[in-house]
């Protein structure tokens, strides 16, 4: 880390510790401002937002369970966030997984299997517990029990340095180190303090500062990533902006992902807010009105597949619910989703292939079950035909 890249003292300052065992310097974030001075540019980027935002909501109004809509875009969302932190697993095998009823052998998949939990455990804690270290601490001790990191103190705040580079880096090479560990004590006082003060700030704005603050305090050993990119939708929820957690911007940052970490890094080093701020704006409409449009492709496709079969003696219509949980079924999912028999899961995922709704997607797994593909809903949340 060169003293000379950090040009600005805005959004903190290099500084040592002359008293402690580490020797090399480190950043220490200044407090979270309460007020920005923007560039015309910046505003409009999140004025923009809030609209896509606002659009979003709205529509998750009119839907009688928005989580129902939601499953595969969670998983998607849970898969691109671990993908930046190097998870290697595709979203077929996602969900494929989630339909075993055994424990996921495969180390990529549990951490995918683990965020899922933790958003899962933030949009039912978001409802009694404000976003404070307590929040923060139980999704972390999630995410990262019984996966890699898990020797890395889950739910715990790191008690020594740590510093970011090349998976080789030193602290010499290190292009970014964090504050000292002495430090977090009051820098998290004051992010506790920013994200649950009232504020006239623009939400968008809100969640870009806050997460900022997060990756640079970089609180944890290990999962400071995820779990900051979590609590940006968890922040929407407590500001009332919206109900559910619909906004996956994660994607956004891993198609993206030089440019998010060059744009954080930009703001420690020269005071670049206008930029960061943009670019997280940038993020939040095109995932916003992304969510949106699957959201609207998705209603119409379970009205018109419901319009399919009413009237129909046979119980396939109840299978519509569980394809937008999950468009990756066994014969067993249905069998324990439904309480039905196996020659009637079978029989119901047959008249579902006739009525074009299903393909057999060959098999996968421990013992080979075979996969049926919901093809239509798939596309309208990925963009992508199923990798078999």
């Amino acid at each position: 880390m060169r003293a000379s890249d950090f040009r600005s003292t805005r959004f903190g300052t290099l500084t040592t510790k002359p008293l402690s065992t580490w020797p090399h310097a480190y950043f220490l974030p200044a407090p979270i401002p309460r007020e920005v001075e923007l560039q015309p540019e910046t505003v409009a980027a999140l004025s923009r937002a809030d609209l896509a935002l606002g659009r979003l909501s709205g529509l998750a109004m009119v839907i009688d369970n928005p989580a129902l809509l939601l499953g595969p875009a969670l998983a998607q969302e849970a898969l691109a966030s671990s993908r930046i932190e190097g998870t290697e697993a595709s979203l077929s095998e996602v969900l494929s997984a989630e339909n075993d009823d055994v424990p996921i052998e495969n180390e990529n998949l549990r951490e995918v299997a683990n965020y899922l939990r933790a958003i899962e455990q933030g949009s039912e804690l978001i409802k009694a517990w404000p976003l404070t270290l307590r929040f923060f601490c139980a999704l972390h001790e999630t995410l990262l029990t019984g996966v890699r990191g898990d020797e890395k103190f889950p739910g715990e705040l790191r008690k020594s340095p740590v510093w970011i580079g090349s998976p080789n880096a030193r602290p010499e090479t290190a292009r970014f180190i964090p504050p000292h560990h002495d430090d977090l004590g009051d820098l998290l006082t004051d992010w506790e303090r920013f994200v649950n003060e009232p504020s006239t700030m623009p939400a968008v704005l809100r969640g870009a500062l806050m997460h900022y603050q997060f990756e640079t305090i970089h609180p944890f050993l290990d999962g400071n990533g995820r779990i900051g990119r979590l609590l940006i939708g968890f922040e929407l929820m407590q500001d009332g902006i919206l109900s559910a957690p619909i906004l996956h911007i994660s994607s956004h940052f891993e198609s993206h992902r030089n440019e998010y970490y060059d744009r954080l890094q930009a703001v420690r080093e020269r005071g670049e807010i206008d930029e960061w701020v943009q670019f997280f704006a940038a993020a939040v409409e095109r995932q916003a009105n992304e969510s949106a449009g699957r959201i609207s492709e998705l209603l119409e496709i379970r009205e018109r597949y419901r319009a399919q079969v009413r009237g129909e003696r046979s119980r396939v219509g109840s299978l519509i619910d569980l394809l937008l949980e999950n468009p990756v079924v066994t014969v067993a999912t249905v069998v324990r989703s439904l309480s039905v028999s196996q020659p009637t899961g079978s029989s119901l995922l047959r008249r579902a292939e006739d009525l074009g709704w299903v393909r057999s997607a060959g098999r996968w797994g421990r013992g080979g079950k075979e996969r049926w593909v919901a093809t239509e809903i798939w596309h309208a949340v990925t963009r992508m035909d199923f990798d078999d």
